[in-house]
């Protein structure tokens, strides 16, 4: 490491780290510093327009769908991604309806949008794509509007339909996170009543199950998300039980 790539990092950490960003969170914008010297706040455009992350990781996704019979393509962040290792047993409930895992742990909506438009909706015939997608948005870009994550999200249906259009799209609303009124939990349901409206009841349903992660007072029991944020296999257990309905109606 040179000289110059030393004092990013030493100013980064040293000014960044102390203030509430207004960008990306921290260690994103301490990438951002590190490889451009430059902090880039979120512009409405971001969320909507694809942009590459983890090109290793899609071309394992891609392998993925090649081997797969598939029916129910999961879409998604780490919610979705740690599906299989979080939640195993559950996991292996959805075998009947044979489902695929297409999560990316990190995602944003343009990662999810690069994605779908780079491959992974080529070649298959789902008869169902979930979609979960949004909550990085809200975790790490300290900056990003809740209108900018509903587009994204918006335009992420738009573009299943666009490449499946014999499918139907179950829409999740972003699942809550952090405590009680934290302002993720917040832009969380702001969000939620924005995308509420893609759900037409025939190609696009939308299921909320936010409120069954919650206990009375409203925060998430740490046996459900012990970091507020990722589920462990009783989240997942509480997400399958909530969902396996629509698909009963959906797959019979």
């Amino acid at each position: 490491m040179d000289l110059n790539a030393r004092l990013l990092v030493f100013v980064g950490i040293v000014i960044l780290a102390p203030l509430a960003l207004q960008g990306c969170d921290q260690v994103s914008a301490l990438k951002r510093l590190f490889h451009s010297g430059s902090m880039i706040p979120r512009k409405e455009t971001d969320a909507v327009s694809p942009a590459v992350k983890d090109p290793d990781q899609h071309l394992r996704l891609l392998q993925v769908i090649k081997k797969h019979d598939l029916d129910v393509l999961f879409l998604g962040d780490s919610l979705v991604s740690f599906w299989q290792t979080q939640g195993p047993v559950s996991w292996e409930k959805l075998a009947p309806y044979k489902p695929a895992n297409l999560g990316v742990a990190g995602d944003r909506t343009e990662h999810l949008l690069w994605r779908i438009t780079n491959g992974e909706l080529s070649n298959i015939e789902p008869k169902l794509v979930v979609i979960l997608i949004g909550t990085n948005n809200i975790g790490q870009c300290g900056d990003e509007r809740p209108e900018w994550v509903a587009k994204g999200i918006e335009k992420i249906v738009a573009t299943v339909h666009a490449y499946l259009p014999s499918s139907r799209v179950l829409l999740l609303a972003i699942f809550p996170r952090n405590g009680r009124g934290s302002r993720e939990r917040k832009i969380v349901s702001l969000v939620n009543a924005q995308i509420q409206t893609l759900g037409n009841g025939n190609d696009t349903l939308f299921l909320d199950i936010g409120p069954h992660f919650l206990n009375s007072d409203g925060n998430i029991p740490p046996d459900v998300m012990a970091d507020q944020l990722h589920l462990t296999a009783k989240g997942y257990e509480i997400w399958l039980q909530n969902m396996k309905p629509l698909l009963d109606t959906i797959l019979p």
